[in-house]
C-alpha cells in the first residue's frame, strides 16, 4: 500500500528524474571530495590513519546534512509552489489530496536521496582506510586502494548516467574518469 501511493506521489510530481539527478550529482560530490582529501594526504607522505578517517567522515557528514537540508528546504518550497499553483488553476482546496500529500512526503524523499548519496560514496571509498583500522592488512597503501576505489565510484556514476541517457555507459563513465583524473592533477599541481 505505501508503495503504491509513493508510486503515486512520485508520478504526480514527476519526480524520478529529479531523484536520480540528486543522486549522481550528490555522489559525484562525495566522491570527488573524497578524491581530493584522500589525495591530499597521500601527497603530504606524513598521512595519520586516524586523521584521515577523521577528516573523511567529517566531509562525509557535513555533506550529507548539506545535502538533506537544503534539498528539503528548496524542495518544500517548490511542492507548495507547485500546489498553490494547482489550486488556483483548479479554484479547490487540495489539502487532502494525493497532490497535497506528494507535496509533503515527495521532498523528504529527495532530501534524504540528496544527502545518503555523497554519504554512501564516501563511505564506499574510505571502506579501505576503515578496513586497515580494524586490523585488516593491505599490501599497497591503502591510500591508493581508497584512491583506486574513488575511480571506479566515478566510473560507475558516469556509467549509471550512460544508461539512463541511452547512450554509451562505458563512454560516459570514461568522461566522469577525466574529470576526476582532471582533479587529481589539478592536486598535484598545486602541492608542487
Amino acid at each position: 500500500m505505501a508503495i503504491r501511493k509513493l508510486q503515486l506521489w512520485l508520478q504526480l510530481t514527476r519526480s524520478h528524474g529529479i531523484i536520480r539527478r540528486y543522486f549522481v550529482v550528490n555522489g559525484f560530490d562525495g566522491a570527488l571530495t573524497m578524491l581530493g582529501l584522500i589525495t591530499g594526504f597521500y601527497l603530504s607522505s606524513q598521512a595519520v590513519l586516524e586523521v584521515v578517517i577523521s577528516a573523511c567522515l567529517g566531509a562525509a557528514i557535513a555533506l550529507a546534512i548539506s545535502g538533506v537540508s537544503s534539498a528539503y528546504l528548496s524542495e518544500t518550497a517548490e511542492r507548495r509552489k507547485a500546489l498553490a499553483d494547482l489550486e488556483e488553476a483548479m479554484v479547490a482546496d487540495l489539502s487532502e489530496s494525493a497532490h497535497a500529500n506528494a507535496a509533503r512526503v515527495i521532498p523528504l524523499l529527495i532530501a534524504i536521496v540528496n544527502g545518503a548519496a555523497p554519504l554512501l560514496m564516501s563511505l564506499i571509498i574510505i571502506s579501505p582506510l576503515l578496513l586497515v583500522q580494524s586490523g585488516v592488512e593491505f599490501s599497497p597503501d591503502p591510500l591508493l586502494i581508497a584512491i583506486t576505489t574513488a575511480f571506479f565510484c566515478i566510473f560507475g556514476l558516469g556509467a549509471f548516467l550512460g544508461n539512463i541517457g541511452g547512450t554509451s555507459w562505458w563512454l560516459s563513465g570514461i568522461k566522469t574518469m577525466a574529470i576526476a583524473l582532471t582533479t587529481v592533477v589539478l592536486i598535484l599541481l598545486i602541492e608542487q
